[in-house]
């Protein structure tokens, strides 16, 4: 809990840089108190599926290793670009972690960016997006702009209880 305390609250995490001797300067807040004070809606409805379930646990387990959800709601519309910049890297290395430990992922396309390919007819438009001026038929040719991403493996942890996965970080009160 320490190191979120850190990310996000900037006296305490002054208070630790000065006590390990550090002297280097904390990343700001992202929680203004006017937002901490902001009223709380009636929770959600109970997921029905089962796959509405799973992408619940998977944001849960974004917000819990790298404050993802946290970090997607505020306004940092007021921030500094460095004081952005220095919170991204943490939210990043949480989100890279939770997905390494959970899914296999791969790029589609084996090329570079920006390397001329050909698609042949009948390749999958699940996997491949036409952008640009899309037209003809038979062997198309074009430059990839992205690679695209599929996961090739998925181990999320089994969900027990369907209902309390709508909490995806429970409110915190220190005493």
């Amino acid at each position: 809990m320490a190191f979120f305390r850190i990310i996000f609250d900037a006296p305490f995490a002054a208070a630790v840089a000065v006590a390990r001797g550090s002297g280097a300067q904390p990343a700001p807040s992202l929680e203004p108190a006017e937002a901490l004070a902001a009223p709380v809606a009636p929770p959600p409805a109970v997921p029905s599926e089962s796959s509405d379930a799973a992408a619940l646990v998977l944001l849960s387990l974004l917000q819990a290793e790298g404050r993802f959800v946290d970090f997607i709601q505020q306004d940092i519309g007021g921030f500094p670009d460095a004081d952005i910049g220095a919170v991204a890297r943490v939210v990043h290395a949480g989100c890279r972690k939770v997905l390494a430990s959970h899914l296999q992922i791969a790029a589609i396309r084996g090329e570079p960016e920006g390397q001329l390919v050909a698609l042949e007819p009948g390749f999958d438009p699940s996997r491949v997006k036409l952008t640009g001026n899309v037209s003809g038929s038979g062997r198309l040719s074009g430059v990839l702009r992205h690679r695209g991403w599929q996961a090739t493996n998925v181990h999320l942890p089994t969900v027990v209880d369907v209902a309390g996965t709508l909490v995806l970080c429970p409110a915190e009160v220190e005493l």
